[in-house]
């Protein structure tokens, strides 16, 4: 499988929602990259993670490609990328249900629980 990105935003967030700490073993990064701008060739799993948005893995080796809402942008993983090392960090959401060992230094914005879920769409009972 490939995937390629010929746009991007180059910048890393993270979450740890309930949903995203258990589909990336305690946070889910990733970077955003316009739909149109996406290639993807090869086989893809795709799990419809809630009633707005598809979580995609490689069927041959477990790894998790990206999130997306329906028709939207593409949340890619930047494990995928090798010159994603450099991408910077540049918030954290659901900050106040981080586990304890997934704590990120630096002075990007933390982003509540509640203040996401005021403007986003959100999984009801992802606590």
């Amino acid at each position: 499988m490939r995937i390629t990105a010929a746009r991007f935003n180059g910048e890393v967030s993270v979450c740890h929602c309930a949903m995203c700490r258990r589909w990336g073993g305690g946070i889910m990064a990733g970077f955003v990259a316009p739909a149109d701008a996406v290639t993807v060739s090869g086989e893809v799993g795709r799990y419809a993670s809630s009633d707005f948005s598809e979580r995609a893995f490689c069927p041959r080796c477990g790894s998790s490609l990206w999130m997306r809402d329906h028709g939207g942008d593409y949340e890619l993983s930047p494990g995928l990328f090798d010159g994603a090392a450099d991408f910077p960090l540049v918030r954290e959401v659901y900050a106040d249900q981080a586990h304890r060992f997934a704590g990120f230094s630096g002075d990007h914005p933390r982003i509540t629980r509640a203040e996401y879920e005021q403007t986003h769409p959100h999984v009801e009972g992802d606590a």
